[in-house]
């Protein structure tokens, strides 16, 4: 990977005070090297030391973890022996935790939620300590983490710029060391280009993995819960935890355990190099640098005897079975705000288009899924995992997307981040990796796609990629740059 010198924008990270990652603290914990509480304490002292910077959560648990923290203190005390039991992780703010609210982006006071989605009902029984909800924007519309209910949640990399969107606040509070890993949520990259934007490994999973209750078919089917994480073992970790399905879940895909695959030889692949973004109707252009730290990593991968050649999957005219999707997904979530005068003017707008695609338009696009799933599926009888980047554009400054029209965001969302969204109409596994970083140290990200229930394969290749690049090893203030001061 390619880096570039630089001058701070924001302070390192000290080293003996960077987090360790998921994996190193269930252990630390199950060894006795550490309390829950202690790492509780930590981690909500370096979120308030940090809020009023890269404001990366909506709701902080205070009491509640450290509560839960003791408690699992003293399980661990007693040989109890969880997963997660006392690590402490966040939670994007469109998932329900019981006892707190659920606004996902949006203005106003929403009550608290009954009971625990299930995803985090999951999450619980690993033994995790769930410190807070992160920032999101409005109704995960957006490649940008802004919005008037809370401000501008900020890349840690560089304050000037977005971590990416919508799961930019558990982005950021991962890039920065807040916690070791948390819950995010991609409806059309919303995991993965946050990731790529704040140099994380972020897995998009098949959909049904990780259970979207009490939403059973979120946004329409196309939306799915997935982790942030530093490692790529850690990321695992965290998707083996939330995994699993509601009694009513509609997609339950059959179980796979992801951390297993961690260090396991992925074999001589056949890898298609598809730097084409799929047919939109807005001209996107793949930026330079991007395209060569994308190209870079295809010739690792050659090199180490993988079987690597530029192919693109016959996506055809799959962007007209998204648009219907996303926007009547749009119109549910609206029907569900306690305040929606307070709402964006474009999810006004969204939710508008959305109520006019709810009939017939909404049905064909469902119908079409599965030939598009048989079309996209030939393609992996060539080809084992698809190679692409993730984003088109390096991480946008802060504010340069909020203040837009609905059409403009459309235009300069769909310009930028034009190649993942495919995927969450398939319904099938990506995992961002991150690439290395662009001009002014801004990091960028390639994907690793696969189809149905691939996890175990795409995590053994970005394992594969993580043992050589070691991209965990690089922090925000390490090598970064600024053409403006930081806020």
């Amino acid at each position: 990977m390619t880096s570039h010198p630089s001058t701070p924008s924001t302070p390192s990270t000290p080293r003996h005070d960077r987090t360790p990652g998921l994996v190193a603290t269930a252990r630390a914990l199950a060894e006795g090297e550490v309390t829950s509480r202690a790492l509780v304490e930590r981690a909500l002292a370096r979120i308030e030391a940090t809020q009023g910077t890269l404001n990366a959560f909506r709701i902080v648990r205070g009491e509640a973890a450290l509560a839960e923290a003791d408690a699992a203190d003293r399980e661990l005390a007693a040989g109890v022996r969880r997963p997660l039991l006392g690590v402490p992780v966040a939670v994007k703010d469109d998932m329900d935790v019981a006892g707190e609210p659920t606004a996902f982006g949006c203005p106003g006071t929403f009550p608290p939620a009954a009971e625990d989605g299930e995803a985090v009902r999951r999450l619980r029984a690993s033994g995790a300590v769930i410190v807070g909800k992160t920032n999101t924007c409005e109704l995960g519309q957006w490649p940008f983490t802004e919005g008037p209910a809370f401000g501008a949640t900020r890349n840690p990399w560089h304050h000037g710029h977005t971590p990416g969107g919508s799961s930019g606040g558990s982005a950021a509070a991962v890039a920065a060391g807040l916690v070791p890993a948390a819950l995010g949520s991609d409806g059309a990259g919303s995991v993965r280009i946050p990731a790529a934007w704040t140099g994380l490994v972020g897995i998009k999973p098949q959909r049904g993995r990780i259970s979207t209750w009490p939403h059973g078919e979120s946004f329409q089917g196309i939306t799915v819960n997935g982790p942030l994480a530093r490692t790529v073992a850690d990321a695992a970790l965290l998707l083996d935890a939330a995994g699993g399905n509601h009694a009513h879940d509609p997609h339950r895909p059959a179980p796979v355990r992801a951390l297993d695959a961690v260090g396991r030889d992925p074999g001589r692949l056949r890898i298609a190099l598809s730097l084409k973004p799929p047919f939109t109707a807005v001209p996107t252009r793949l930026h330079g640098e991007i395209r060569a730290r994308v190209v870079e990593l295809a010739e690792r991968l050659a090199g180490w005897g993988h079987r690597v050649e530029e192919a693109d999957p016959p996506y055809g005219a799959i962007g007209l079975t998204f648009v219907p999707r996303a926007t009547v997904g749009v119109a549910e979530r609206v029907r569900e705000v306690p305040f929606p005068d307070l709402l964006d003017p474009r999810t006004h707008g969204a939710a508008r288009l959305g109520r006019l695609l709810a009939g017939p338009p909404l049905r064909a696009a469902r119908r079409a899924e599965a030939g598009l799933r048989r079309r996209v599926g030939a393609f992996f009888h060539a080809y084992d995992v698809v190679l692409a980047p993730t984003t088109a554009a390096p991480p946008p400054r802060i504010g340069a997307l909020h203040a837009l029209s609905g059409l403009a965001t459309d235009r300069s969302m769909i310009a930028a981040c034009p190649y993942a969204w495919p995927w969450n109409v398939l319904g099938w596994p990506g995992v961002n990796v991150p690439a290395g970083s662009v001009a002014g140290g801004l990091p960028v990200g390639a994907q690793l796609l696969g189809p149905a229930g691939s996890e175990p394969l795409l995590v053994a290749l970005a394992a594969q990629l993580e043992a050589e690049l070691r991209w965990h090893e690089r922090w925000p203030g390490d090598r970064i740059t600024s053409d403006s001061p930081a806020p």
